[in-house]
């Protein structure tokens, strides 16, 4: 999950001329930020939370996707919203011994398709993992990068003070139409083990990666900056988090950017804004989170999606006050 890219802008313009060509009589239809979630041990499955305004959520009831690939876990769910309206995620399937991650699609959040592996490094020798697999639209390319985590110790990576089979670099595939999916291609490696990325399009030939640094003596949050989401990247700034913290998340709300992220050291989320991803100032507390959930990425589904969502799982809308 992520900021809006063109796939959300083109949702979020097709719903509001939908909303412009009913009658004035009618209340127009508006879009809940979501947040794709799940609690450990990560065998129940998909989990959502839901917002009117990015920043108080509310828990969703009940678990929407059953694991049954992999080692039966669903972990990092992560969502993006194609112009058709099609929900498609993907997530971790497997601690290690797996190298590929799950995909599913759906029209409503409820009603799922078939559990699918997509066997992401499978043709890698060597690779131990998949871990967080991501989704970015990109719009210069009209295709769909999946980014992930992967352990490969016959890469030669530079260890430092992880060992080789917890020594991450990030890959990705592409794919236009979720069928079929290219070959792995390395994405960064910038010295050090990183888990977690998440790509913001800030404007034309400027994106930002936010990501882990998951050495011992780190486990924090930084960022880094390309003209083109396949990179070059630049070396990783210093960290703008505490430690032991991962999982960032990135929504626009006004003019700033809000990334989200998992202070599992502190059993809670976090959250800071930002203008530039240069200074960063703390939202925590200006936050509400449901305890109990963990990471996975912001996406925006119409009104009457989540309505219905929020039905089956025998709640209401009117639970989430707006701040």
């Amino acid at each position: 999950m992520k900021t809006l890219t063109k796939v959300g802008a083109v949702l979020a313009l097709t719903l509001a001329m939908g909303a412009c060509s009913q009658p004035q009589t009618e209340t127009p239809q508006q879009d809940f930020y979501m947040f794709t979630s799940f609690h450990e041990p990560a065998t129940e499955g998909l989990r959502f939370l839901y917002s009117r305004d990015g920043l108080h959520w509310d828990s969703v009831g009940g678990t929407w996707l059953q694991p049954e690939i992999g080692d039966s876990i669903l972990r990092d769910p992560s969502m993006i919203v194609t112009p058709d309206s099609t929900f498609h995620l993907v997530w971790t399937i497997s601690w290690r011994g797996n190298t590929g991650f799950g995909y599913a699609r759906s029209k409503d959040l409820v009603h799922w398709s078939t559990q699918r592996r997509i066997p992401a490094m499978d043709s890698v020798k060597s690779t131990v993992n998949v871990w967080a697999p991501e989704w970015f639209y990109d719009d210069i390319r009209d295709r769909y990068m999946v980014i992930y985590s992967s352990c490969v110790p016959d890469s030669n990576f530079t260890v430092g003070q992880e060992d080789v089979n917890n020594n991450h670099r990030l890959y990705y595939v592409t794919t236009t139409d979720f069928e079929t999916f290219s070959a792995p291609k390395l994405l960064l490696d910038p010295g050090f083990s990183c888990i977690d990325a998440t790509l913001v399009k800030r404007g034309e030939k400027d994106y930002v990666m936010v990501l882990k640094d998951n050495t011992r003596p780190n486990r924090n949050l930084k960022v880094a900056f390309a003209q083109d989401p396949e990179g070059p990247y630049t070396e990783p700034s210093e960290p703008f988090t505490g430690f032991l913290v991962e999982g960032p998340s990135t929504v626009k709300l006004g003019d700033d950017y809000f990334i989200y992220f998992d202070d599992y050291q502190n059993h809670i989320y976090g959250a800071v804004k930002t203008r530039d991803f240069a200074s960063f100032t703390s939202m925590t507390d200006s936050i509400s989170i449901p305890s109990g959930h963990k990471h996975g990425t912001i996406f925006r589904a119409p009104e009457t999606v989540v309505e219905s969502l929020l039905e089956q799982a025998g709640q209401a809308t009117g639970n989430q006050q707006e701040q």
